[in-house]
């Protein structure tokens, strides 16, 4: 089974063929290309530097924009009357991965 690496919204995932993932938002219409930074086949291994040459990870957009779970941050002071609750939800777009492209396909 073939793997790889790849870097989006300064985090690293790593996805087979078939895999439905969440990342931060991108601005694009179906398809989007990533660069591997290391492709997994079997028993050879491919390192980039930074990336893989001649290697391609293709994903198809799900969804475009979806918002993540909530995070609440709150800041209290005991006795001082301080007492504040942010929320933040991100957004987030769902990717589908395709294909698994190397230079010895």
């Amino acid at each position: 089974m073939k793997k790889a690496v790849i870097s989006t919204g300064s985090k690293q995932y790593l996805v087979a063929e078939g895999d439905v993932l969440d990342v931060e938002k991108l601005v694009s219409d179906k398809n989007i290309d990533f660069d591997p930074l290391l492709i997994l086949d079997g028993e050879k291994v491919s390192v980039g530097k930074p990336f893989v040459t001649g290697a391609k990870v293709s994903t198809e957009i799900i969804e475009a924009d979806k918002l993540g779970e909530k995070v609440t941050s709150i800041r209290y002071k005991a006795k001082k009357r301080v007492h504040k609750v942010h929320g933040h939800r991100q957004h987030l777009t769902t990717i589908k991965v395709v294909k698994i492209a190397s230079k010895t396909d």
